[in-house]
């Protein structure tokens, strides 16, 4: 009974094999039948054109198929992806806010046996509904946790931190005026922790605009050199992060030389030098501000015993130089030291001997703990803290970028460039952007996102007319706003970019020296540009 169906339908076929890919609908509405479906069941034979056909349709849909889900897939990747990373800034964010909890929570018993006479430990739990609710007034506590209560009762002020570390160096000295406070702990506490206030700068997301827009021009006004007093080439420049119109510079001379900028000038004035010589004549190879602002901190060798950090206060009459007795680095020039961007008051070194060691100021001295020294197969030259946690960034001449969780312990990630890398800089307001100097010409400057690990945002460069070999003494600046670096060049010449622009070369490059520029910093406050040179001169440069 299924013949007659079967036979009817190679003629609905024939009268519509002109369109073998959209088949009209049988006339007692059935569904269509492919031609080579018919020609199948009508045992004609089959014709080669619409068998290849409905191949190639089938895997065009096919290819369809397979590229939305690709896009369904990446569609979920960066939606996990940023999961993930707000689960690990809101878990960052519990585990400071618990490790400030650990710091005011009271000591346990032990410490305290000597001290509160009052009423014996063990038989607070069960006595603890009524005693406990007469203690805290302000917030009581459940009964559940009674312990977590008693022993702060002879603590209350405690539990409000929050305003003492800004009243830290203020009342600092009249020590005498919190007699409420538990005279050792307290003390004790503050001495501990003189910590400066970390000035709580906002993030700012700057990284959606990078390459999005042409360049912003700056109009520099002309500049001002003044000879630097120094006899042999200038190595450094480093401006004071507590009063930006301050500025030191250093040099093969083993001095040490401290400027003030003229807001009226521009020009910069002349304030004393230091010698900073090692033990063995060896000049400072890099040199940073403590944080405070009071001290200059200067790296050396590791060869031949030498004393390998020193430690200047020049802005006090007496210019006193100290240098650290440990010698944590094995061999071979340090290259770089950098503070952290952290509460406690630490600094890295990163050495030839591929090590970098964090320094830490424990009880009035400073001691060195080495981060690690078998993750770089060359020279480290450069080191960063992160601002948002405790990673520490550092890049080598193995073409390595290694970013280093000192809270876990462990390498957080590893990025190889192709080629070697001279220094690393975070951007000052947008915390996930940071940049790394590499020796390859045209594109020495690279710009990174440290939640993309190995991808590189953008890259920008310059052709040097005097020399094609990169030098590591050449250096970068962010501006304060995070926009705009500034770097010296193997030219006489500052070469400005703005990572908005499109484009891999400068936005301008200004006028700046009789010889190569080494370093160009922007002042935080004054639109001022300072910068040293193999002229001898140091440079003060006004742009608006």
């Amino acid at each position: 009974m299924g013949d007659p169906p079967a036979l009817k339908r190679p003629k609905l076929e024939k009268d519509d094999h002109d369109s073998a890919y959209c088949p009209r609908p049988s006339a007692n509405g059935t569904a269509p039948v492919p031609p080579a479906a018919s020609a199948a069941a009508s045992g004609a034979p089959p014709n080669d054109e619409d068998e290849e056909a409905m191949a190639e349709e089938a895997v065009v849909a096919l290819v369809a198929h397979r590229e939305r889900d690709v896009e369904r897939c990446k569609l979920k990747l960066l939606h996990y992806q940023s999961l993930l990373d707000s689960a690990e800034m809101k878990l960052a964010e519990a585990q400071a806010r618990l490790a400030r909890y650990k710091d005011r929570k009271p000591p346990p018993p032990s410490q305290r046996e000597p001290k509160p006479p009052l009423q014996p430990i063990q038989r607070d739990p069960k006595a603890s509904p009524l005693p406990e609710k007469k203690a805290p007034a302000t917030a009581p506590q459940p009964a559940g946790r009674p312990q977590l209560v008693i022993p702060g009762a002879n603590n209350r002020p405690a539990p409000r931190p929050e305003p003492m570390p800004g009243l830290k160096k203020a009342a600092a000295p009249p020590s005498s005026s919190s007699p409420v406070l538990p005279p050792p702990e307290r003390s004790r506490k503050e001495e501990k922790k003189p910590k400066r206030k970390i000035e709580e700068k906002e993030h700012q997301n700057l990284i959606p605009s990078v390459k999005k827009s042409s360049a912003t021009v700056l109009k520099f006004q002309g500049g001002t050199l003044v000879s630097s007093q120094h006899k042999r080439k200038l190595r450094c420049l480093e401006l004071c992060p507590s009063n930006d119109q301050l500025v030191v510079t250093s040099a093969l001379d083993g001095l040490v030389t401290l400027w003030q900028v003229e807001p009226r000038g521009p020009s910069v004035s002349f304030r004393g030098k230091t010698d900073c010589f090692s033990p063995k004549h060896r000049w400072p190879e890099d040199i940073a501000w403590h944080p405070d602002g009071d001290k200059i901190f200067a790296v050396y060798t590791a060869d031949n015993g030498d004393s390998q950090v020193s430690m200047a206060n020049l802005i006090s009459g007496q210019r006193k130089v100290t240098f650290l007795p440990e010698k944590p680095h094995t061999k071979g020039i340090i290259n770089n030291i950098t503070f952290m961007p952290w509460s406690d008051a630490c600094f890295v070194t990163a050495g030839s001997d591929h090590a970098v060691i964090l320094w830490e100021d424990k009880d009035d001295s400073w001691k060195p703990k080495r981060v690690h020294k078998d993750f770089h197969s060359s020279a480290v030259m450069g080191v960063a803290g992160l601002q948002q946690k405790k990673t520490i960034l550092s890049v080598g001449c193995d073409k390595r970028i290694i970013g280093f969780d000192l809270s876990a312990g462990r390498t957080e990630f590893k990025n190889l460039i192709d080629s070697k890398c001279m220094s690393v800089l975070l951007n000052p307001c947008d915390f996930n952007l940071y940049m790394v100097q590499a020796g390859a010409p045209g594109r020495q400057l690279r710009l990174f996102d440290i939640r993309l690990r190995q991808t590189e945002i953008h890259a920008f460069g310059w052709k040097q007319e005097s020399s094609e070999s990169q030098s590591a003494l050449i250096n970068q600046s962010w501006s304060p706003d995070g926009w705009y670096l500034s770097s010296g060049s193997a030219d006489p010449v500052i070469h400005i970019f703005d990572i908005r622009y499109h484009g891999q070369n400068p936005c301008q490059s200004v006028q700046a020296h009789q010889k190569r520029v080494f370093k160009a910093v922007w002042h935080q406050t004054l639109p001022y540009l300072t910068s040293i040179s193999s002229d001898l001169n140091v440079g003060i440069h006004k742009y608006s």
